[in-house]
């Protein structure tokens, strides 16, 4: 199952322009975006294939580590992760719950 994970490393000054350029090219083989210009964040979106959330989560903790050194960025604790499957992501969103 492919899984859409985003990552987010936060630390103690602001990110450029270029850092983030950099962090997008290390990511962009896992099909994956960047963010962070101007914050003290660096954040990145990667799709990989995992059987499930946890290991899903995991192999993209690992790609972002890499890529993030790749990219020479600071080695920040990764501060937010979220995953959503294929799967869940073609659910209708729900309208409410009528009772």
């Amino acid at each position: 199952m492919r899984w859409s994970v985003n990552l987010v490393a936060e630390g103690d000054r602001v990110m450029s322009r270029e850092e983030v350029v950099e962090l997008a090219d290390a990511v962009a083989a896992w099909g994956g975006i960047a963010a962070g210009i101007g914050t003290t964040r660096y954040g990145a979106q990667l799709i990989v294939d995992a059987e499930d959330r946890d290991t899903a989560v995991r192999l993209a903790s690992a790609e972002f580590v890499r890529a993030a050194a790749q990219a020479g960025l600071p080695p920040w604790p990764i501060a937010d992760v979220g995953a959503i499957s294929e799967a869940d992501d073609a659910l209708p969103p729900e309208a409410g719950h009528l009772e």
